[in-house]
């Protein structure tokens, strides 16, 4: 079947990213992986490349496209090496969103310019310790000062990608208790400056997967914000982060789609090369059926992962089919690395092995952004269940 979601431009992009990616990434994941997290500098060279201002307006720096299908290529580009790029995701798919849509004229002009070049990277602070996925449980406030001219700050935030090198971070945080109506009314957003006094970065987590990315606990003792990093309307915050969740469940389910092609050409490359009992483990054909299987359920993700890439660029991508587009994908992720891994014998268990770098990496994408349980309740009650 052709393939019709990319056109010259994103083919072009993606040679450019693929020599970057040879350059720049893979010399050096090693020393990455081992450390935790990728260097603060790198993220100046994914400006240079132009990575952070795709779908920024022009007058702030960006190329003022209006697509996720760069995005598409970067997560399809990433996988195929085996490599990841540190916790900048978050800066792009889940920060930039909420910059555009709720960011005034005068608030852009000062985010916006160095968001494109890394000089200002970005992460978004939502869950809490004891919440997980209950937004509306959350307890960090933040109480307007009585001369009105800055909020008080207080709380803890665990689980931030991108939380150890943000320069800013976009929080959440109670402005107004929440009524017996609506358990999720009172909650507003700021874009913290993290060098401000009370702000302080705890331990930098110790995930079993996408290591080189730095995830952090925050906490916030009597921050002042002032009133000018209010993003949006005040108690408005939680029909805001509904807003964003299709285009973060997209790109959950994308990246999930571009690791299980990954999965399939490491396992094809090493049952071609790797000999037992004198024939190669691709002779064989168990192996022959499994990577055929794979490569089907691979085909179909496709499918359901350009669907809702298409459904998202036309403003369409409803929040029920970005669940089922989750659910899917990273379940087929899921399985498919699996026996990818599985055909790579003990090497498979190896982090040398990009296949075991893999395997980690995907676990989480069934957990963050919503779990494949709360997917299956967003579905159900669009079905009218």
């Amino acid at each position: 079947m052709r393939r019709t979601v990319f056109n010259e431009d994103h083919e072009a992009f993606r040679e450019t990213l693929r020599a970057f990616i040879e350059a720049e990434v893979v010399p050096v994941y090693d020393e990455w992986f081992a450390a935790g997290q990728a260097p603060r500098d790198f993220y100046y060279k994914l400006g240079e490349l132009g990575i952070f201002g795709i779908n920024v307006p022009e007058e702030y720096g960006g190329a003022g496209m209006d697509s996720h299908k760069f995005e598409a290529v970067l997560y399809e580009e990433t996988a195929r090496a085996g490599v990841q790029f540190g916790g900048s995701g978050v800066h792009v798919l889940l920060a930039l969103p909420y910059i555009n849509m709720l960011a005034t004229d005068e608030q852009k002009k000062r985010y916006l310019p160095k968001f494109v070049t890394g000089e200002e990277m970005w992460a978004i602070a939502m869950t809490e310790p004891g919440t997980g996925s209950d937004l509306a449980g959350m307890k960090s406030t933040a109480r307007l000062s009585e001369d009105g001219t800055h909020y008080v700050l207080n709380g803890a935030k665990t689980f931030i990608t991108g939380g150890v090198h943000a320069d800013r971070v976009i929080v959440c945080a109670r402005t107004a208790a929440p009524t017996a109506e609506d358990r999720r009314h009172g909650i507003s957003l700021f874009a913290v400056d993290t060098k401000s006094e009370g702000y302080s970065v705890g331990r930098k987590l110790d995930k079993l997967g996408l290591r080189t990315s730095d995830t952090a606990e925050l906490a916030f003792v009597d921050v002042k914000v002032p009133v000018e990093d209010l993003l949006g309307e005040e108690n408005k915050g939680f029909s805001y982060l509904g807003h964003n969740l299709a285009s973060e469940r997209w790109g959950i389910a994308f990246g999930a789609y571009a690791q299980a092609k990954a999965a399939v050409e490491f396992a094809k490359r090493y049952v071609q090369e790797r000999t037992v009992f004198g024939k190669p483990v691709a002779h064989f054909q168990n192996t022959k059926f499994e990577l055929a299987a794979c490569q089907a359920e691979v085909d179909a993700a496709e499918a359901v992962a350009d669907r809702a890439t298409e459904a998202l660029d036309a403003g369409e991508l409803t929040p029920a089919e970005a669940a089922s587009a989750k659910l899917f994908c990273t379940e087929v992720a899921h399985r498919v690395i699996d026996r990818c891994l599985q055909l790579h014998g003990g090497y498979g268990y190896m982090n040398e092995y990009p296949i075991a770098r893999l395997y980690a990496d995907n676990r989480v994408n069934r957990i963050y952004g919503g779990t494949s349980e709360v997917m299956k309740m967003i579905i159900a009650k669009d079905m009218g269940l």
